[in-house]
């Protein structure tokens, strides 16, 4: 009997089929919960029926502007309502967001705003002569400058303008009733993101429609969210769109309380005003809220899950942020991955482990987001999935469809990134026989010393281990002898105190003795706008001398 052929007039139409989109979130939560707080903002506070009306206002008055699809909108503010309203804004008017991390310097940004070809530039007025300079230097035709005047900026910062209209005019360009069109396919672009460029200029990584749907919505499983969550952006918004909470938390109809910069006592503030119930932020983050004086602390009405990427937290940290009422979430992920897509899922029975156990279990990244379909780590010149024997060093790759749609302009890394139908991530790891992987380094951060490889993090996770220590990073030192050792850079505790030779025999009684540093140096480290420690510079100042 021949199989039935479900092909035969089941075709896509509008009735079975509609591109994703995140976009859609927003119109959901207005819909259904128009009177819910949506926005918290010092002495804002913004329904989603408001909010909406903003982001369809936005979309207006710039495709009557002539921006559309395919066109580059950027954006250099802070984590303030006006940044989440473009989130929606601007892709609801089939245009593309080019968020920017603010502390870059204006001849980066100039790069930035040529090679994704801005049409427009929203900026805070706080970072008006960062943008005076880089438009300066820029090569292309000066873009549509919108001021955003924000109340909770600092007086100096509000006077800054270069003459630009102001945010408020456009939205009043707008009508609050446009029909804004869904995109005509979800894999066209909704957001361009520029990695660091720890090494030459920046890559645009492009995100698309489908992905950010996806990845928000993974969001919301991995973290636990409920209906209605309360959420601090203390995650740059900038870097990878929020790890796509900006979509997340709408998704649920929660609240988003902003916060123009990252202080400890304003954290708390927060938290305890308006009963915060998640947030995201680097291992920094963590230290801040557990460095503010007590003072300045506030008791919180509720457990707060903190999700954090970089570094594992040591075990000191771990205690301390249940102790202080945070629930802490391990992920991993990248820029080209919309930030995070790997989640240390966590085993009730291991809550029954003494604590340095949980520490190692926390250590690991874990598995993949239900958003990834693939996480290997592999032999990249096989590739072949490496022995689950958490020894075997491979690359971590990745495939599904919250991965980059690709480098903007740059088919050649594009192809190389994706070699072998895979996402090369760079990042070496080993996979336990359980199936959760543990990054032990990145690619260049592997220290070859007499032949051996040394793992930078083990080390670093050995000197974390030392009471007075509060940020360690380690990387390879040029030596006559062995070719490369390594040397530690080392951040110490408010009033600790520790000395070179005390470290390293710390870490000889914990190593084999081709690991131990070879030096150590007390100096504060060199961070990125999201507290990744920049270790390129200290590779740069150990070739220095």
């Amino acid at each position: 009997m021949a199989a039935a052929d479900y092909d035969t007039g089941l075709d896509r139409n509008p009735a079975n089929h509609q591109p994703l989109t995140p976009l859609l979130f927003l119109e959901r939560a207005a819909a259904v919960f128009p009177d819910h707080l949506a926005v918290v903002h010092g002495a804002l506070r913004r329904p989603y029926r408001e909010l909406r009306e903003r982001c369809v206002r936005l979309a207006s008055a710039l495709a009557r502007r002539g921006i559309g699809r395919g066109d580059t909108v950027a954006a250099i503010l802070p984590n303030i309502p006006e940044m989440l309203e473009c989130h929606y804004g601007v892709p609801m008017a089939g245009a593309v967001l080019n968020t920017i991390n603010t502390r870059l310097d204006a001849d980066t940004i100039a790069y930035i705003l040529d090679h994704g070809e801005a049409k427009a530039v929203v900026v805070d007025r706080e970072f008006v002569p960062l943008l005076r300079v880089a438009l300066s230097l820029t090569r292309r035709e000066s873009p549509l400058v919108v001021e955003v005047e924000d109340a909770e900026a600092p007086e100096a910062a509000r006077a800054n303008t270069m003459g630009g209209l102001a945010y408020e005019a456009l939205l009043a360009e707008g009508d609050p009733d446009w029909a804004w069109p869904l995109p005509r396919d979800e894999w066209d672009a909704i957001t361009l993101n520029y990695t660091s460029g720890t090494t030459g200029r920046p890559k645009g990584v492009v995100y698309h429609h489908r992905g950010a749907h996806l990845l928000a919505v993974g969001n919301v499983l991995s973290s636990g969210m409920g209906r209605q969550p309360v959420y601090l952006w203390t995650l740059p918004m900038f870097h990878c769109n929020g790890w796509c909470f900006p979509w997340t938390v709408c998704a649920v109809a929660g609240t988003h309380v902003c916060l123009r910069a990252v202080r400890g006592p304003a954290m708390w503030s927060l938290m305890a005003e308006h009963g915060v119930t998640h947030m995201c932020g680097a291992p920094v983050v963590m230290a801040t809220l557990l460095d503010t004086p007590a003072a300045e602390k506030r008791p919180l009405p509720r457990q707060v899950q903190f999700v954090v990427a970089g570094a594992p937290p040591p075990e000191a940290v771990l205690a301390a942020m249940r102790e202080a009422g945070f629930a802490v979430l391990h992920v991993y992920g990248l820029t080209e991955v919309y930030g995070p897509a790997v989640v240390n899922e966590w085993h009730r029975e291991w809550d029954a482990l003494p604590r340095p156990d949980q520490a190692r279990l926390m250590a690991r990244q874990g598995v993949r987001y239900l958003a990834l379909e693939g996480l290997e780590v592999m032999d990249p010149a096989s590739m072949r999935p490496v022995p689950a024997d958490g020894a075997t060093l491979g690359e971590v790759m990745m495939r599904g469809n919250v991965v980059m749609k690709g480098y903007l302009k740059d088919r050649e890394a594009t192809e190389r990134a994706f070699a072998g139908g895979w996402f090369h991530t760079g990042d070496l790891a080993v996979r336990h026989p359980d199936g959760y992987i543990q990054l032990k380094d990145r690619s260049k951060d592997i220290i070859i010393s007499g032949g051996e490889n040394i793992s930078s993090i083990e080390v670093e996770d050995t000197l974390y281990r030392h009471p007075a220590v509060a940020l360690a990073a380690v990387v390879a030192k040029p030596d006559a002898k062995w070719g490369e050792v390594p040397c530690a850079f080392v951040e110490l505790k408010p009033g600790a105190r520790a000395t070179e030779q005390e470290l390293i025999a710390f870490c000889r009684e914990r190593l084999a003795g081709f690991k131990t540093p070879k030096q150590v140096v007390f100096t504060e480290l060199p961070r990125t706008s999201t507290g990744k420690i920049q270790k390129h510079v200290l590779r740069a100042r150990v070739r220095e001398g």
